[in-house]
């Protein structure tokens, strides 16, 4: 247990061997259940994760825990799904199972050995306190903290964070695909946690998710960690797939917040901001048309002015729900750097 909470830790992983196992291992102690979660792999990694499971329980087997408590069962609970469902539909099952085995805290920590389990205290110190519902982590507001990630992959990663602030509403929360994370089981029952998107954008379909339930969100600073590990992500295509999710989440929280008195100004500002860029947009590429065929028509001007006057109603927008969500956006208060070492 972690200051009096039972505490889960999910590994996800899909092909993933050689790391597994490692990932499995550095997990400290405090955490009283471990759900490793094969999604169909090809290679070893559903060998490597029994293998270290059967070793670390046969190591552990006295049942009394850390916090001087009983722990029943295995600590490291091996789970293969038949087939690859994607990384959300691993992370849900690991959920399920911490929520069976009544868990007060779940965190997810990739099976790829890339996540730090020094900082995990930095995760789990503003649930367990009750200052916020689910902590994410940020490995590039920082720039001592980006490490060796690629020019390629900060910017897409920097892209779809804005792109995610403007779905979830959650605009302080940075590093949008970062998968470390912690969630308390109260808010998991809470939420419709099986519609969460179960594919690599579960990440950002969780947090629309957690707004909509008024969750607290607080972003968790530290630093990126890499190895000889492969991203399984191609941002060429990841991209444009996820930007379709992420304008149905956008259009899905101003449709549920619009029937609130605080989020009403985003929601017309949004709207009108919306109809104004399409319908200039339109009348702009209609003027320039004419202008094209020698038929100079100054409406295009007037078009363009329109399209120009949604874009400032769309902006105007995005500060009125910054200002409606900012009580659901924690500031990060521990000092990093007794993790650092």
């Amino acid at each position: 247990m972690y200051k009096g909470k039972r505490i889960a830790v999910v590994v996800p992983a899909y092909n993933e061997e050689g790391f597994v196992g490692r990932t499995i291992e550095s997990v400290p102690s405090y955490v009283d259940r471990i759900y490793a979660v094969d999604d169909g792999s090809t290679d070893g990694t559903w060998n490597e994760i029994q293998t270290t499971a059967g070793r670390l329980n046969e190591s552990s087997c006295d049942p009394i825990a850390a916090d001087g408590g009983y722990r029943e069962g295995a600590r490291v609970v091996p789970v293969r799904h038949g087939r690859n469902s994607g990384v959300g539909a691993g992370i849900k099952t690991g959920y399920y199972r911490a929520m069976e085995d009544d868990a007060d805290i779940v965190a997810v920590m990739n099976g790829d050995a890339q996540m730090d389990p020094a900082v995990l205290p930095n995760f789990l110190d503003p649930l367990a306190e009750g200052r916020a519902d689910y902590a994410k982590g940020d490995r590039i507001s920082r720039r001592e903290n980006v490490g060796e990630m690629s020019t390629w992959r900060l910017f897409g990663n920097k892209l779809l964070t804005r792109l995610t602030n403007l779905s979830s509403g959650y605009w302080k929360t940075i590093d949008s695909q970062n998968g470390y994370t912690a969630v308390t089981t109260e808010m998991l029952e809470r939420i419709p946690l099986e519609e969460v998107y179960d594919q690599y954008g579960f990440l950002n379909d969780m947090l629309t998710t957690l707004n909509l339930d008024d969750a607290r969100v607080v972003n968790v600073p530290h630093r990126a960690v890499y190895g000889d590990e492969q991203s399984g992500i191609v941002y060429r295509r990841f991209v444009p797939s996820l930007s379709g999710l992420l304008f149905q989440n956008f259009l899905r929280r101003l449709y549920h917040r619009s029937r609130e008195r605080s989020y009403q100004p985003a929601v017309v500002a949004y709207v009108a901001g919306m109809l104004g860029m399409l319908l200039g947009a339109a009348a702009t590429l209609r003027g320039v048309s004419r202008v094209l065929r020698r038929r100079d028509d100054a409406s295009v001007l007037r078009s363009l002015g329109g399209f120009l006057l949604g874009a400032l109603a769309f902006a105007a927008g995005t500060l009125f729900d910054r200002r409606a969500n900012a009580p659901l956006e924690l500031g990060f208060e521990t000092d990093i750097s007794e993790y650092d070492d």
